[in-house]
């Protein structure tokens, strides 16, 4: 309640209850203005989920009873250097640095988080979202690995002869197996470490303008009819002191590829993967490519392509930098 009048005090000490209550909260709030939160709230912060979307944060309202507290963090080590897998929760946040940290609230109304963000891109082993039987196929043993594949070869033979042909004829005496095997290679993304990819060429360069390496080809799988897309891939990033070998943006794009698809989540991770790796001022990375499952099934379209982008940092920021990127694309 507003004090009104000077409380009354007898030796010193409040005499009415009200006025004193008012006090007291009074103190509590001048306190949390000029001391910020104290080690109990940073604590509590530590529990707080993140947005899964850079796009959140202007989804969400928040009540005039929440306040949600944003500060700065220490950046934690890169994966890379190795690390420890109790700094995931914290990766998200510096993947997207306009996010900060949100209030418990914000994070409730916000919508659900997908695997592929909420997780850190780079796994403290150097996987990168690694699915439930990655790390069995990477430690698999060369007899397990050759049981897999005769698994892989039976269930080929079930379909051929399910769709009414005849697996025992020459032309198709053969086809399960190297099937089985080709699949294996087409997926074999899944497998792949990241710092086996990198192989430590990340380099100390005083270079702070655009680096693009254009039309990197790329083909993929539709994780829902496991036919191919096929296309280009463009990646940039504006350095902070550090440079890429060039050949590398290539090969992580290569082994995100490699892997069951979705054209929207391979653009996305790409560009996490390469902001994880150098922690540059911005990274842009734009894909087109034609999808068969629209092509030869379906509606049917030849000749329609999909265009996908991702921005972060800079690129996402300032409109300049984004027309700068595109018109070195070629695009307008």
């Amino acid at each position: 309640m507003p004090l009104t009048k000077a409380p009354e005090v007898q030796s010193g000490v409040l005499t009415d209850p009200d006025a004193l209550l008012a006090m007291l909260s009074l103190n509590q709030k001048a306190r949390m203005t000029t001391e910020g939160p104290t080690s109990d709230d940073d604590d509590d912060d530590e529990d707080v989920t993140h947005l899964d979307n850079i796009d959140d944060i202007d989804d969400v309202s928040t009540s005039a009873s929440t306040t949600s507290v944003f500060q700065s963090r220490t950046t934690p080590p890169s994966p890379l250097a190795g690390g420890n897998s109790k700094t995931a929760s914290r990766h998200l946040a510096h993947s997207h640095p306009h996010l900060g940290s949100t209030s418990a609230e914000a994070a409730k109304i916000s919508r659900p988080a997908s695997p592929y963000t909420l997780n850190p891109p780079i796994d403290f082993d150097g996987l990168s979202w690694p699915s439930v039987g990655t790390r069995g196929r990477l430690e698999a043993t060369p007899e397990e690995t050759a049981a897999k594949i005769g698994r892989i070869a039976d269930a080929v033979r079930i379909i051929l002869t399910e769709i009414g042909e005849d697996p025992t004829r020459e032309g198709l005496l053969s086809t399960p197996e190297r099937y089985a095997k080709a699949i294996m290679f087409f997926t074999k993304g899944y497998e792949q470490n990241i710092r086996n990819v990198i192989n430590r060429a990340v380099f100390e360069e005083d270079h702070d303008e655009m680096v693009i390496v254009k039309d990197i080809p790329v083909f993929s799988l539709c994780e829902h009819h496991m036919v191919p897309f096929t296309g280009t891939m463009s990646i940039g990033y504006i350095p902070n002191s550090r440079v890429l070998g060039l050949s590398k943006l290539a090969r992580i794009a290569e082994m995100f590829a490699r892997r069951l698809q979705v054209q929207e989540r391979l653009t996305k991770q790409v560009a996490l993967a390469v902001w994880e790796i150098l922690r540059p001022q911005g990274v842009a990375v734009v894909m087109e490519a034609s999808h068969m499952c629209m092509v030869m099934r379906g509606v049917q379209k030849p000749g329609s392509t999909t265009v996908t982008s991702c921005m972060l940092g800079r690129f996402r920021e300032a409109q300049k930098t984004r027309e700068e990127f595109f018109s070195l694309l070629g695009r307008r």
